[in-house]
């Protein structure tokens, strides 16, 4: 989401036994949507503080210079200064580009950004060649390993005759 919708967010807009978060204040004119959040998210947002009926305080303002402060920390920590070119934007872009490339659904990418225009959808699916990945494979027997695998990420390649099935995850 773009970091405007993620300061206007309410507690309310959380739903943390189906461990998901509801944009009801979309920018720039973009569709409200549901979005999927992790077990870990879910636990760090469990340990903030219930002040008010934000999850998080101040302003958009101080929330984009704390990020700025943090990510010159990091960088001049690691020595690395292209970490100053990532913005909050940063993160959709990567979003979009690499959830198009999982599942070649550009309409399903619109609809996670919230855009009512393909045309804006297109902006952020930057074509890159992901050609020579490495991926670990897993092989699962039973129905639980499958879960597992995919709870873990790993995505479904197929199976063989003897009920084997195969999972993969890039590396």
């Amino acid at each position: 989401m773009r970091s405007g919708e993620a300061f206007r967010l309410k507690w309310r807009d959380f739903d943390f036994v189906a461990k998901n978060v509801r944009v009801n204040n979309p920018e720039k004119r973009g569709n409200t949507r549901m979005l999927k959040i992790s077990d870990k998210l879910v636990a760090m947002l469990k340990a903030l503080p219930h002040k008010s009926d934000n999850v998080f305080g101040g302003s958009v303002h101080s929330m984009r210079t704390n990020f700025g402060i943090q990510r010159k920390r990091v960088a001049d920590k690691l020595k690395t200064p292209r970490l100053l070119r990532i913005s909050f934007h940063t993160f959709r872009h990567w979003k979009a580009t690499m959830t198009y490339h999982k599942t070649k659904d550009i309409l399903y990418v619109k609809k996670l950004l919230g855009h009512k225009s393909i045309n804006s959808t297109l902006l952020y699916t930057q074509l890159i060649s992901f050609e020579g990945d490495e991926y670990d494979v897993k092989v699962a027997e039973t129905k639980k390993e499958r879960v597992s695998l995919l709870e873990a990420g790993f995505e479904w390649v197929g199976e063989d005759d003897t009920g084997l099935t195969y999972f993969r995850k890039r590396k």
